[in-house]
């Protein structure tokens, strides 16, 4: 059974866009490349070949991946996001308890995820340990060396 996946509009548009990327541009070289090392003659000793052969199969899994993220995307209506709890695409501000360090995650879709700007995966452990909680709960997430405990601030959209 496939797991579904939420999205804003924008990350299904730029998964959409990277499968016709591979499909139009990069399966057109991958059979050119193949093509180009067969006509160099013994196929049994073909390093070329073998090569592209593989890099062939490694895009042509690629393709599958994505087409499945694709055929389980559900896109989430913003405008409908309930900010009383911590969801998938809520905006997040808590406290770390340990350093009083605050800090504003916007929980997305693992394939969107970004730390850099601020967007964690619902499905790291810090987005699982928020997602479901309240303004004022505290969520305590266990990472390696410890719990963590984090003060949910504020909720928004």
């Amino acid at each position: 059974m496939s797991k579904v996946s939420y999205y804003t509009e924008e990350g299904l548009k730029k998964l959409r866009e990277e499968v016709r990327q591979l499909k139009d541009i990069e399966r057109p070289k991958a059979s050119q490349a193949i093509a180009e090392a067969r006509d160099k003659g013994d196929l049994s000793e073909n390093a070329e070949y073998d090569a592209a052969k593989e890099a062939q199969g490694m895009l042509e899994m690629k393709i599958a991946k994505l087409e499945e993220a694709l055929s389980n995307a559900r896109v989430i209506d913003e405008s409908q996001l309930d900010t009383s709890k911590v969801l998938a695409l809520s905006i997040v501000k808590i406290k770390n308890q340990t350093n009083d360090m605050e800090m504003t995650y916007t929980l997305v879709a693992e394939s969107e995820a970004d730390l850099a700007s601020g967007k964690i995966s619902v499905n790291s452990p810090i987005g699982k340990g928020l997602l479901g909680k309240s303004v004022g709960e505290v969520a305590e997430i266990k990472v390696p060396n410890g719990i963590m405990k984090f003060d949910i601030l504020e909720i928004s959209r």
